[in-house]
C-alpha cells in the first residue's frame, strides 16, 4: 500500500515537472516568429472557422431551452420580461463559454491529440528535429495561440445567436414583445458579464489546445496509443474546463 502511494506520489511530481518543462519550452519558442506565424494563420482557421458550426447549433437550442425554461419558472411568481434577463445573464457568463468549450474540447483537443500522436509514433517529429525545425514552434505555439485567439471570437458568436434565438422562442412561443425582452435583457447587465465570459473563453482556448499537445506529444504505442492519447485529451480538458470554470467564478465575480 504504502509503495503504492509512493509510486503514485513520485508520478504526480514527473507529470508536474514534464509539464512544467513543456510550457517553458513553449514559451522559449515564441520568439520564432517566422516558423510559427504562417501555421498559426492555418489552425486559427481549423480552430476557429471550422469550430462555428458545432459552437452556433448547441448555442442556438440552449437560448431556446433557455428561453422556455425561464418562463415556466416565472409563471405567476415574476414578470415576463425577466426571461431576457436570464438568457442574456446565462448565456454570456456561464452556458455559452462553457458549452461551446466542452463541445471544441471534443472537436479540437481530440484532433490536435489525435494529430500529433500520429506524427510522434510515426517519427515524424524525430524527423522534424532532425532537420533543425523546433517542435515547439513548428507544431505547438501555432495551436496553443490559435486557440487561445479564436475561442473567444467563437464563443461571442455562439453567445450573440443563443440570446437571438431566446428571442424569437420569447416572440413566437412565449408572447412576450420585442421591447419587453429587451428591457430584460438591459436589467441588470453589467458590462463585466462581456468580458468575463470572453475571458474565461480564452482561457478555455488555451488550456484545451495545451492539453492536446501534451497529451499528444507524449503518445506512445502505435494506433492504440493514438487512441489512448485521444480520448485522455478529450477528458482532461473537460475536467479542465468544470475546474477553471469554478475557479474563475469564484475569483472574478466575488
Amino acid at each position: 500500500m504504502i509503495d503504492r502511494i509512493g509510486r503514485r506520489t513520485v508520478g504526480l511530481i514527473q507529470a508536474v515537472g514534464r509539464w512544467g518543462q513543456f510550457m517553458a519550452d513553449m514559451v522559449r519558442a515564441l520568439p520564432d516568429v517566422t516558423t510559427w506565424g504562417r501555421l498559426a494563420l492555418v489552425q486559427m482557421r481549423r480552430v476557429g472557422v471550422d469550430s462555428l458550426p458545432v459552437a452556433l447549433f448547441i448555442a442556438a437550442f440552449t437560448g431556446v431551452v433557455l428561453a422556455l425554461q425561464a418562463s415556466y419558472t416565472f409563471t405567476g411568481t415574476v414578470p415576463l420580461y425577466f426571461v431576457g434577463t436570464l438568457v442574456g445573464k446565462t448565456m454570456m457568463l456561464e452556458l455559452g463559454p462553457v458549452l461551446a468549450g466542452l463541445a471544441l474540447a471534443g472537436r479540437v483537443g481530440a484532433s490536435m491529440a489525435a494529430e500529433l500522436g500520429t506524427m510522434k509514433v510515426t517519427e515524424q517529429v524525430d524527423a522534424l528535429e532532425t532537420l533543425a525545425y523546433d517542435p515547439q514552434s513548428f507544431l505547438v505555439v501555432p495551436r496553443v495561440l490559435a486557440g487561445t485567439v479564436m475561442f473567444p471570437i467563437v464563443v461571442a458568436l455562439a453567445v450573440l445567436v443563443g440570446i437571438m434565438t431566446g428571442w424569437m422562442t420569447s416572440l413566437w412561443l412565449l408572447n412576450l414583445s420585442t421591447p419587453e425582452f429587451v428591457k430584460g435583457l438591459r436589467q441588470f447587465y453589467q458590462f463585466k458579464d462581456t468580458w468575463f465570459g470572453l475571458f474565461k473563453s480564452a482561457t478555455f482556448g488555451f488550456t484545451i489546445t495545451t492539453v492536446g499537445c501534451v497529451v499528444g506529444l507524449s503518445t506512445r504505442g502505435g494506433a492504440e496509443g493514438v487512441g489512448r492519447s485521444t480520448t485522455r485529451a478529450v477528458v482532461y480538458s473537460a475536467v479542465a474546463i468544470l475546474v477553471l470554470d469554478a475557479f474563475w467564478a469564484a475569483v472574478l465575480l466575488r
